[in-house]
């Protein structure tokens, strides 16, 4: 298929440069041109599509060169957003990013011969056909970590069953995040499985600038902090109207809107009369009532300015799917959810007893004037989604080890 469509590809690239979706000098990676010489010495390859995957994956990154100091790490990813990501993690060095290529046999076969990785390490739901198949051809090892298997994409694959079979051949191992995951990975031909484990429960605390923590703590005083993260279109304005009610009680509440993508920022403002905006390096005043903070890579700062923390993508407006809960819960923040949560639902099944899930704004509104109101029951629910969100600690170690044994 990829063969098929390769012509009309650069064509797909070049829309996709003129909506802000490509970087226009990189935009040759996705047809496997390096951007940068391959380093001497042991090169592991990391592939993770987007901003959460990229995250979830950083400590097994960070884990693999601890153990083997003369390795370098080669983290592609697929989207603009998540290479930004990386550019603020990882000091240039010992991790080179690259775009992932298309999966167009020339384009992945020049993509191998200029890298030469060691090992491969797929995250999450990454299966792409000509890559893995390639890869197996080179007698490369390729495992998928973090492995996802939801219920909807395991029908599809069961229609496939021979496709699916021969795509999970060509990994070493598999590591699901649950049980559930694992099974369905078994059931459709992975044979060789380590024990599951979520590596969103094993990544470190979001990196926070202090110097700005500081700055933003003594200009916002005690005002409570309601925080909005990973927003997406359709839920703004419910969240505000949420907002406006808890401020008939607790009327010097700051509400602080982080949209899942930060080019809605302008639109999003102009929908809360003007709000600041942080792109804009405008700061609430007093009288400001909302925030809209279009910047990537910050969220780490927000939650630890949160009060109590919404995350987005989630309510009956949106398309909905969830994001990652673990990320508030590892700072002790009390999270709460709208029901659309089908991308996360282990993650939020395994917190519970501590995350509340709002069918709409009014519910969202009482939960918040709740968690106002009762100080130490919100210390509390915090503190239990910590525990929780922290339990995996040693699984970045344990994977690590297992990678770095295919490269021997």
């Amino acid at each position: 298929m990829g063969t098929l469509l390769a012509p009309l590809l650069p064509f797909y690239l070049r829309w996709r440069q003129t909506r802000g979706k490509e970087i226009p000098a990189r935009v040759r990676e996705k047809m496997g041109f390096p951007s940068h010489q391959r380093p001497a010495g042991p090169l592991l390859w990391f592939h993770a599509a987007s901003v959460g995957e990229v995250l979830s994956i950083l400590p097994l990154v960070q884990a693999s060169l601890r153990q083997d100091p003369t390795a370098t790490a080669l983290l592609t990813t697929g989207t603009v957003t998540a290479s930004a990501i990386v550019k603020q993690r990882f000091e240039a060095g010992r991790v080179i990013h690259q775009f992932m290529p298309l999966d167009v046999p020339r384009w992945c076969q020049r993509f191998l011969n200029h890298w030469t990785p060691q090992v491969a390490v797929f995250t999450e739901s990454e299966l792409w056909p000509t890559m893995l198949g390639l890869c197996h051809a080179r007698n490369l090892s390729v495992v998928l970590v973090n492995g996802r298997m939801s219920a909807a994409s395991f029908r599809q694959w069961r229609r496939l069953s021979g496709v699916a079979r021969r795509m999970l051949e060509c990994f070493a191992w598999v590591s699901a995040r649950t049980d559930e995951d694992a099974t369905r990975f078994h059931a459709l031909g992975a044979e060789a499985q380590l024990p599951p484990g979520d590596l969103k429960t094993a990544a470190a605390p979001l990196p926070v600038d202090a110097r700005e923590l500081g700055h933003l703590k003594g200009l916002i005083g005690a005002r409570p902090v309601f925080l909005a993260a990973s927003t997406h279109e359709g839920e703004e304005m419910q969240i505000a109207h949420a907002a406006n009610r808890v401020r008939q009680t607790f009327p010097d509440l700051l509400t602080i809107i982080v949209p899942r993508h930060p080019e809605r920022g302008a639109e999003i403002a102009a929908q809360l009369d003007f709000a600041p905006r942080r792109s804009q390096k405008a700061f609430p005043t007093r009288q400001d009532i909302f925030w809209v903070c279009d910047t990537l890579g910050e969220l780490g700062l927000f939650f630890r300015l949160a009060t109590c923390v919404f995350m987005g993508n989630s309510l009956p407006a949106c398309h909905g799917g969830g994001h990652n809960p673990f990320e508030p819960a590892r700072l002790g923040c009390v999270v709460a959810t709208g029901p659309k949560v089908q991308n996360f639902t282990q993650a939020f099944q395994g917190l519970r007893s501590c995350v509340e899930v709002v069918p709409d704004e009014r519910a969202l509104a009482e939960w918040v004037g709740q968690m106002l109101s009762h100080p130490d029951e919100r210390v509390e629910l915090g503190r239990q989604a910590q525990a929780i969100a922290t339990a995996n600690a040693a699984l970045p170690e344990m994977l690590a080890r297992q990678i770095l044994a295919l490269t021997w």
